[in-house]
This record gives structure tokens, C-alpha cells and sequence, in this order.
């Protein structure tokens, strides 16, 4: 059996997950957090880490003991059958007819918004994206871990400047008193906010690709969602304390750029907006290319998507992940499908693979931290009851991939 190369380190994994947290949302959830909230909101961020963290324990957990690139279909895989954990893979892959495409367009919004682009431009430029996500796939983990590490630093280094450029300082903002604060505001908040952390069962993929995963892969997980955390809370104070009747979620952060720094600033701002939300994408893709990999190796060893590159970089499941993304892509072009429903129905799909992560974490783990996966399956169950029938794609899928992956099963066999 072939082995993907173990070269990631504890900063490039801090660099791949922060990165794929904030992808696209740290340029507008801030902002609706600050409409919904107003100031009450700042207590809210610290509320979703603590809401959020168990979950990320029990991913540390299992990647940490079970390092693996099937990722979530690898667990279930262990705790039940191999039937269950093809059918969560095919789940998790069904996100790729909206889910990426979505991300190339706020991706390339960017650019739309800078040179006024037409539509076709920006499919251009949506196409030139997939080609340097292949490139960068092409040469493994490190490089993605590398660069994306830089992009953190970027972001970063934008937040960092936001917060100090004016006197007295962002981060000198007035916390409300926590016995003053409204929580019906920021409990409608949090079902937003949430989709800021989906990327951990994205980034456990990668689990298997850490030089010491034992040591690094949980503490590349933790470090980089509070890395995370302390972003999105920053913009949150920046958004306050210059733009707080911003009407436009996704205008705020640049005016508050053309504000302190001037409109010429706004091109430094897209470019790094626009890394921001390739890093996301990039991270998906790679981890979708890993699970196709993996599950190839399993049902169809001989089949060219089985097989490593001479860098041991899945480059042909890669090529497959990236082909379907143009499909869709082009289909969701001529038919002009919203980029709202392309969102919520991927929403779904998220929230059923970390149900099913969890449910996979009571049977694989033990003592307390099986009690804590029972918590956080709750959780997950209760998501699944907000997200409504949206969610009936989702469940819809898991249904159909189950009978599909019993044909599977019997050709095998």
C-alpha cells in the first residue's frame, strides 16, 4: 500500500487550519455579528470557542490515535464497517457540486470588484484558480502547508494593522458588562457565526501527512482555532469601533481600510482577500483528493486514482476533484443558481459529517472523552434541527449512497 509523504510541521499545520477557518468569512461575518450583536457581540466569539473546542478535542483525539487521509469515513470505517465508512466518504464528497463553486466565486469577488469583470471574466478567472490549487496539489502537503502559512501571516499582519494603525488601539474597545448583555442577540449570532469553524473535519485528512501526528497534528488543531478565533474576534472589535452602522456586511472592512490606510490600500486589501478564501478552497480540495485516494485504494486499488505521484502527492484523484468542480462550476454558471442556496445546502452536509465524526468518536474513545463525543453528537443533532429541511439533502444523500455502496460491496465481492 502506498504512502503519502509525512513532511508537515507544527507551523505549517497551525498555517492550513487557521487559514481554512477563515477562508472567506472573516471578510463579512464580523461585520454581521456587529449588526446583530452591537457591542454585545465581542462576548460571542469567546461563547463559540468554548462551544466549539470540545469538538475540536474529540478531532485532535481521533486524528491524534487514528492519522489517517480518509479523515471522517476512516473513523466510521474503524468504529462500525467498511460499508459506513464508504458511504460517509461519498457524503462528504457531495459537497463538491456547490460547495466549491461557491467558494470560487466569493473567491474571485474580489477581482469582480477591483476591474469590474463580466461574467465571463470572472469564470476566467475561477478556471485560473483550479489550475494553481492543481500546481500547488502537485507538490504535496508541504508546499500547500508552506504557503498557506504565509497567507495566515498576511491576514494576520492586515488584523494586526487594523488594530494598532489608530490611537487609541482596537483592541482598547469596552467589553459590556457581562451581567448588561442581551443573549437572545447573540444566541441568533452563533448560528451564523458557527460556519466560521467548519474546516476541522477537512483538516484531519491531513492527520496522516504530520512528521510526529501524535505530537503536532492536535496541537496544530488548537493553536490554530484559537488563532482563528482571536481574528475573527478582532475584526469583530474593528468593525465596532469604526464602521458600527455598516448596512453592508461585506463593505465593512474595506471602508474601514480606505479609512485608515486610503482607497489605494483597498488593492493590498483584495489580495490578500483573495488568499484568504484560496487557502479555504485549497484545503478542501486537497482533502477531497486524499479521500478519493483512499477510498480508491480500498474498493479499486488498481484504477489510476490509487496511485501517488513521484513527490507521493495524489495528483490524479486530485485532477478527478478538480474536473467535477469545473462541471459544476460551469453548470451553476449557464443556470445562474444563487450563491445562497449553493451555501445553506453545503451547511448540511458539514453538520452530518461531524455527526457522524462524533458518533464514531463514542465507539473509538474512552473514559471522558466518550462522554464528551455523546455531548457534542447532541450538538450536532441539535444544529441539524435549525438547519431544517435543508438538511433533507444532506440525509438524502447518505440514503442513496447507502444502497449505491451495497452494489459496490457485491461487484467487490
Amino acid at each position: 500500500m502506498s504512502e503519502l509523504k509525512k513532511e508537515l510541521g507544527l507551523l505549517q499545520g497551525v498555517g492550513l487550519l487557521s487559514t481554512s477557518l477563515l477562508g472567506t468569512g472573516v471578510f463579512a461575518i464580523p461585520a454581521i455579528v456587529a449588526q446583530m450583536a452591537g457591542q454585545d457581540g465581542l462576548w460571542a466569539w469567546p461563547v463559540l470557542l468554548i462551544l466549539v473546542f470540545p469538538i475540536a478535542i474529540i478531532f485532535a483525539e481521533l486524528g491524534k490515535h487514528y492519522p489517517h487521509a480518509g479523515g471522517v469515513a476512516y473513523f466510521i470505517a474503524k468504529a462500525f464497517n467498511i460499508h459506513l465508512g464508504r458511504v460517509t466518504s461519498w457524503s462528504f464528497l457531495s459537497v463538491i457540486p456547490f460547495g466549491l463553486p461557491a467558494g470560487l466565486y466569493i473567491a474571485t469577488g474580489f477581482w469582480r470588484s477591483l476591474f469590474n469583470l463580466s461574467t465571463e471574466g470572472e469564470l476566467f478567472a475561477q478556471i485560473i484558480t483550479l489550475v494553481l490549487i492543481w500546481v500547488i496539489g502537485s507538490f504535496g502537503a508541504a508546499a500547500s502547508g508552506w504557503i498557506q502559512s504565509v497567507i495566515a501571516l498576511l491576514i494576520i499582519g492586515l488584523v494586526m494593522a487594523i488594530c494598532f494603525a489608530s490611537s487609541p488601539s482596537v483592541l482598547t474597545v469596552e467589553w459590556p458588562n457581562i451581567t448588561d448583555i442581551k443573549m437572545a442577540p447573540i444566541i441568533s449570532a452563533l448560528a451564523v457565526m458557527f460556519w466560521c469553524f467548519v474546516g476541522l473535519e477537512a483538516f484531519v485528512h491531513l492527520s496522516t501527512e504530520f512528521k510526529r501526528p501524535e505530537k503536532d497534528f492536535p496541537k496544530a488543531l488548537i493553536l490554530g482555532l484559537i488563532l482563528a478565533g482571536f481574528i475573527y474576534w478582532a475584526c469583530t472589535a474593528a468593525v465596532i469601533f469604526f464602521a458600527p452602522n455598516a448596512i453592508v456586511a461585506t463593505t465593512a472592512l474595506p471602508q474601514i481600510i480606505a479609512t485608515l490606510f486610503g482607497t489605494q490600500a483597498l488593492w493590498l486589501f483584495c489580495i490578500i482577500g483573495y488568499l484568504a478564501c484560496f487557502a479555504s478552497i485549497n484545503i478542501y480540495c486537497q482533502s477531497f483528493a486524499r479521500l478519493v485516494w483512499t477510498q480508491a485504494e480500498i474498493d479499486y486499488p488498481h484504477s489510476p486514482f490509487a496511485k501517488l505521484s513521484s513527490r507521493q502527492s495524489p495528483t490524479n484523484a486530485l485532477s478527478l476533484v478538480l474536473l467535477l468542480s469545473l462541471f459544476f462550476l460551469l453548470l451553476i454558471h449557464f443556470f445562474t443558481i444563487p450563491l445562497n442556496s449553493l451555501l445553506e445546502y453545503a451547511n448540511g452536509v458539514f453538520v452530518l459529517i461531524y455527526l457522524l465524526a462524533m458518533i464514531s468518536a463514542i465507539k473509538l474513545l474512552t473514559g471522558k472523552l466518550r462522554i464528551l463525543a455523546i455531548v457534542c453528537a447532541l450538538v450536532c443533532m441539535g444544529l441539524l434541527l435549525v438547519i431544517g429541511y435543508k438538511s433533507l439533502y444532506a440525509i438524502g444523500i447518505f440514503i442513496l449512497f447507502w444502497f449505491l455502496a451495497k452494489k459496490v460491496n457485491k461487484n467487490i465481492n
